[in-house]
């Protein structure tokens, strides 16, 4: 068994008394070991959620009986949201990107160094001109073109979304797909298509978010990474961070700049996600841990 395994617990339901108790009653019945704990009991909502590590040793809890009780806590709590992973399983990623390359060297670099905690399986683009990086760390490069009439963008998009499900990842990333995609992706893939925004969202959403701020003459500009839902550059929030500019600094040179943060913070999102510590609460998440 691997070294340091864990069972994940996460859930989301109405807010109540005994929530804890119950869920570490059922824990403690199976004799679970209770690594790392962490909870929010939202005011506004009337929410709760959590996210529990359970150590899995060779005899310990087994992990088809700890589902199948769990389940039963979660129906008994009215959970909206129940999951059970396990850390030894690695999570699948694909990655989709056009002309800029640096979120993807940086998070193939992540990988290579297996600190990415999850297996990339594939990379599309609608450009061929980062297929060399994708060939470089041994993995698959497929390029579908996007045209612009309709009819052939729709067809691609299905070609995409084909290769895509094949791999029945647990997350696809838009690591500066620079696409608008279309609404059934949204729907298909929700909870797992993530984004990097190259702005601070909730400012400066679509396209050139640096020439945006540039005329504005903001001193502090950012990155979002984001679920992708319908309306653009609006999904549930995961991770954001800023670096400071001034008047000196052209687009150019802020986009320059912003590239770092786009790196640093799609990172953090997408690993926040992968360790399920990201529960969605309508349009916001809560980041547990």
């Amino acid at each position: 068994m691997p070294e340091n395994r864990r069972y994940v617990l996460t859930l989301a339901c109405p807010d109540r008394t005994g929530i804890v108790a119950r869920i570490s009653g059922f824990l403690t019945g199976l004799d679970g070991w209770i690594t790392e704990a962490a909870y929010h009991s939202d005011q506004e909502t009337g929410r709760f959620f959590t996210r529990q590590e359970v150590r899995a040793e060779a005899d310990g809890v087994d992990l088809a009986t700890l589902r199948v009780g769990f389940a039963q806590v979660a129906a008994e709590l009215r959970a909206d949201h129940w999951a059970v992973t396990d850390t030894s399983v690695p999570k699948r990623v694909v990655l989709l990107v056009s002309r800029e390359g640096h979120c993807l060297y940086d998070l193939l670099s992540r990988w290579h160094a297996g600190d990415l905690g999850a297996q990339v399986t594939r990379v599309i683009g609608n450009h061929p001109d980062l297929a060399d990086v994708a060939t470089m760390f041994g993995l698959p490069f497929h390029h579908v073109p996007v045209p612009a009439d309709p009819v052939g963008k729709s067809a691609a998009f299905a070609r995409i979304a084909g290769i895509v499900d094949a791999d029945d990842p647990d997350a696809v990333v838009l690591a500066r797909f620079m696409q608008v995609v279309p609404p059934q992706w949204c729907t298909h893939w929700a909870g797992k298509l993530i984004n990097i925004h190259h702005g601070f969202l909730p400012g400066f959403r679509g396209a050139r978010p640096y020439l945006q701020a540039h005329r504005r003459g903001v001193k502090i500009i950012g990155a979002t990474c984001h679920y992708v839902t319908e309306e653009l550059d609006d999904g549930p929030i995961i991770e954001q961070d800023v670096i400071r500019v001034d008047h000196a600094d052209s687009a150019a040179a802020m986009a320059r700049k912003g590239r770092d943060i786009e790196r640093v913070v799609l990172a953090r999102g997408l690993a926040g996600h992968l360790q399920d510590r990201v529960l969605l609460d309508g349009r916001r998440t809560v980041i547990l841990g």
